[in-house]
């Protein structure tokens, strides 16, 4: 093993919280047939968890797979922070984006997700073909279609909203509360660029999304419009 390998593990003993780490390990979900089954925590704050990632970003994209490839929920975190990190400086983001597409089975729960997909599949697929966002959409993997359609929040944030609105239609039948709040939260932030692009979402789609996803879509409308959308009546 490495040196690199080895301080940051002992850098992930320093941060560890065992009581906060019993909260984590209920808050992810990691119980038998739950989503995160089996996950492991250190109780090691996103906050934390950046630095660490601050500080070891210079190791190799070798060491940034075996820490990926961890048991430890932090650790895979801070491996895609790291990641992130690298991709802003890089001048190959291609070899950064496919890093991260063959090695997706590790970005296996919601927040490994939500904080690398847009950073760095979103950023590199921008000026690009988005057929891979519409492949990975239609995958028997809950973190693959929740990594295709959080990708599209690098797009929102550049007034994009063509492949969101795709892929939150294409996703209105999926079975998962993940995939709700995603779609929705994504939606939301689509309307707070413009309103009237989520509107007319809305209108063609809202009486057979999900309750979650139209929960969270509407989430900064006016109290009495949003009752007018969650009773059809709108």
């Amino acid at each position: 093993m490495s040196l690199g390998v080895i301080s940051l593990c002992e850098e992930l003993q320093k941060h560890a919280n065992p009581e906060k780490a019993r909260i984590l390990q209920g808050f992810f979900k990691t119980g038998r047939g739950e989503y995160g089954e089996g996950d492991v925590f250190l109780g090691i704050t996103v906050p934390q968890s950046r630095e660490i990632a601050k500080q070891f970003a210079h190791i190799e994209l070798n060491e940034v797979k075996k820490h990926l490839q961890s048991k430890i929920h932090e650790e895979r975190l801070i491996a895609l922070l790291i990641l992130v990190e690298k991709y802003k400086k890089s001048d190959d983001k291609k070899e950064i984006a496919d890093f991260y597409l063959s090695n997706t089975k590790h970005i296996n729960n919601w927040d490994l997700v939500d904080l690398s997909a847009d950073r760095i599949l979103g950023g590199y697929l921008f000026d690009k073909d988005k057929k891979m966002l519409f492949e990975l959409a239609e995958s028997a993997n809950l973190w693959k279609r929740r990594i295709a359609i959080v990708s599209t929040f690098n797009f929102i944030k550049q007034g994009r909203f063509d492949e969101t609105l795709r892929i939150a239609e294409l996703l209105i039948k999926d079975k998962h509360d993940l995939i709700h709040k995603a779609c929705g939260w994504m939606l939301r932030e689509v309307g707070k660029r413009d309103e009237k692009v989520l509107k007319d979402f809305l209108k063609k789609n809202y009486k057979h999304m999900p309750r979650t996803m139209l929960r969270y879509a509407i989430e900064r409308f006016p109290e009495e419009e949003r009752k007018k959308y969650l009773t059809g009546t709108i």
